[in-house]
């Protein structure tokens, strides 16, 4: 059934490489940050429950049925997301995270803790919920940006700030036993499907593509760019990431929310930002770079590599931690550099780069 949710997040995640696509600069950077912020937290809040609760119970799959609906309400309002579509996005968001808090609290019930702390993010998600419902019904689409903004704010900030509310105080990470191997492995899973994502949009831009030998290049540079990506998480890192969380113990849940709530946020949104870039170039590669396709073809693997070098930074995962910060800062030299080129010199600069991080990671095991 978990599986079988994630699947929305397969047409997610391509809406949203769309939205960027359409509107590639620093507003349509701001609009994807900000849509995407609100698909994660629905997908992880999400994750977490069903670490508590039995995803084949009857009463669970009718919940996650209806969260998928929502999802994919969600998910079909992204590319009109700032246009005509913002309010269905905005309500389906937060009768997601009221129905899902609501559907907690009772499960636990208020004598148990975890009852208690489920109250609390229930108030935190009422709280940022009428401002995404404000920002919704707000017709101008920068006002709405903004608006969106601060509800986005607020629900990056509830986590960190243990949901605390007045005369209630913080909820201890301590409280939160969570199954850390189960939620490991769903973020991997999610991360697999940004990959799978990116796979689909690079065949797509190729079908599509002007029939040179230039779009060929393009297309097999882009495919090899994403197995390299690919290659320094899932080959190197996940496995032990997994293992070190199942360790941890009580701290399980403080690990949780750090290395796979907020680095693998990071880094799935990455992997989307790169599936626009690559088709861009596959479209027109002997156009010249410039500062847009640059940006995107160093922001989206410097997403996943900062959020990787966190991930194994919290999660202690051995010394080679700095190593993908180096990579950051090789990706910003060759991509600054190459943007004197044409798209196609762009997409190898970068991949060149990913290229040797990939066989540094299998190098440091």
């Amino acid at each position: 059934m978990e599986l079988f949710f994630d699947l929305v997040y397969v047409f997610a995640f391509t809406q949203l490489s769309e939205l960027l696509y359409d509107n590639l600069g620093w507003l349509g950077a701001a609009e994807m940050a900000v849509i995407f912020v609100a698909l994660w937290w629905s997908w992880s809040y999400t994750a977490w429950a069903t670490g508590w609760i039995d995803p084949e119970r009857i009463p669970v799959v009718a919940l996650l049925g209806l969260l998928m609906l929502l999802s994919l309400v969600m998910a079909a309002s992204i590319v009109e997301g700032f246009a005509e579509r913002g309010e269905a996005f905005a309500l389906a968001y937060v009768a997601m995270q009221l129905l899902r808090g609501g559907f907690m609290v009772r499960a636990f019930g208020m004598r148990d803790p975890m009852g208690r702390n489920y109250l609390q993010l229930l108030g935190w998600s009422a709280l940022s919920g009428a401002i995404w419902i404000v920002g919704g019904a707000i017709h101008d689409s920068h006002t709405r940006l903004l608006v969106w903004l601060a509800a986005a704010a607020v629900d990056l900030l509830a986590p960190a700030l243990g949901f605390r509310l007045p005369g209630a105080g913080a909820t201890p990470m301590a409280d939160w036993s969570v199954a850390g191997g189960h939620l490991a492995e769903r973020c991997q899973l999610l991360l697999m499907i940004a990959f799978g994502e990116s796979i689909m949009r690079v065949g797509e831009a190729w079908v599509h593509r002007d029939g040179s030998f230039a779009a060929d290049c393009a297309f097999v540079i882009g495919f090899v760019w994403v197995v390299c990506l690919w290659s320094v998480y899932f080959l190197h890192h996940a496995e032990p990431g997994a293992k070190a969380i199942e360790r941890a113990g009580a701290q399980a849940a403080r690990l949780a929310r750090s290395a796979y709530m907020y680095a693998h946020a990071a880094m799935v949104a990455g992997v989307v930002v790169v599936a626009v870039a690559i088709h861009r170039v596959i479209e027109a590669p002997s156009a010249a770079s410039g500062a847009g396709l640059a940006a995107i073809c160093v922001c989206g693997p410097a997403l996943l590599l900062v959020g990787l070098t966190f991930s194994k930074r919290w999660l202690g995962h051995g010394p080679g931690h700095r190593w993908p910060l180096i990579g950051v800062v090789a990706l910003a030299a060759m991509g600054a550099a190459a943007a004197f080129g044409d798209q196609l010199l762009e997409l190898g600069a970068v991949t060149a780069v990913s290229a040797v991080l990939a066989v540094r990671a299998q190098l440091s095991d």
